[in-house]
């Protein structure tokens, strides 16, 4: 047996046969993916030397400051999943509306939708703290030969067909699925591959960490301040530690590895929450899911909430199983 790691672009043609779809297509669409990826790691882990971090003067459609790696990386995205012929239309969470693509023939061929975070926690840039790219991918539901619309992108959680992340840290890791288990791959920046390092990842069912923005406390529903306060109790293994990175994707990330609950509710200041359900609740659930846990916005799962609009908001409790069970305990029992 060799101790040849797989390369990610062999990893997808080796397990195609478990995506339901036209294999092709969307080892396409993740070879774009991976190549924006690669471009945009390599501009993340100069921004200490040139001037490309910072503020880039403008608001996105949410109301905040757009750093210049994101409109960068949101470039860079869009520039490349447009030129492959593969997909119909995408959205950004730096865009105020999504984007129509016309295929090569123009006859809006293309069957495909991404929905993307380019460049999630990118205020922790300017401190050197592990930023990230979230997508999500799905099958248009309009008319083959169509522009395509609206509806497209605001599908539930539960019809996506793939979706991941990359995080950009000490080491660049791009972790997808397509509905068939979680598998991580670590980039060797020295050949530009990513690699096959973590196959069948998996949440442990309990953790002992708890992520959340606690100077929000005062501002959080009864229910998680309980739930905060259960954590902080001595007794049997608690209490927990507190891990807050402030980076969705690296919060994610190390809770998967190690075990935990992510935790973003919402308050006075955010009624329905911060987090995006389409460009980050929906595709983080998808790969909790899959990787054995669980997503909720503390009383229903989050890949059942239907869509309404493309910037919507919802709250976000996410990871090891057991603990999101728990997080909804006390959510129900504040009610």
């Amino acid at each position: 047996m060799s101790n040849k790691k797989q390369t990610l672009g062999e990893f997808i043609i080796e397990n195609q046969a478990s995506f339901k779809y036209s294999s092709g297509e969307l080892s396409s669409l993740l070879n774009s993916i991976r190549l924006a990826a690669k471009v945009v790691n390599h501009e993340v882990n100069k921004a200490g030397l040139v001037d490309i971090i910072g503020a880039a003067g403008d608001t996105n459609i949410q109301g905040e400051d757009q750093q210049k790696l994101d409109v960068y990386a949101n470039e860079k995205f869009i520039s490349t999943l447009t030129r492959r012929n593969i997909i119909c239309g995408l959205a950004s969470e730096e865009e105020d509306d999504f984007i129509t693509i016309n295929s090569q023939d123009e006859n809006h061929q293309n069957k495909y939708v991404v929905l993307i975070d380019p460049l999630d926690g990118s205020s922790n840039i300017d401190v050197n703290v592990s930023v990230g790219t979230i997508f999500s991918i799905y099958r248009r539901v309009t008319p083959i030969g169509t522009p395509v619309q609206l509806e497209d992108f605001l599908q539930k959680g539960s019809e996506q067909v793939a979706a991941g992340y990359v995080v950009y840290g000490t080491s660049t890791m791009l972790v997808y699925t397509t509905g068939d288990g979680v598998n991580g791959f670590t980039l060797n920046p020295a050949i530009g591959s990513f690699y096959l390092s973590h196959p069948s990842m998996e949440f442990p069912l309990d953790g002992n960490i708890y992520s959340v923005n606690e100077g929000n406390y005062l501002d959080f529903p009864r229910g998680i301040k309980n739930y905060i306060k259960y954590c902080q109790e001595e007794d049997g293994d608690r209490p927990y530690t507190s891990r807050y990175i402030g980076s969705l994707v690296s919060d994610f990330h190390r809770n998967m590895i190690k075990g935990g609950v992510y935790l973003y509710p919402q308050g006075s200041r955010n009624p329905n929450g911060k987090l995006r359900l389409l460009y980050e609740c929906n595709p983080m659930a998808y790969l909790a899911e899959q990787a054995n846990g669980k997503a909720s916005d503390g009383f229903t799962r989050i890949m059942d909430i239907e869509p309404t609009e493309l910037h919507q908001r919802v709250p976000f409790i996410c990871g090891s199983k057991n603990m999101v069970d728990k997080v909804e305990e006390f959510m129900r029992n504040a009610q």
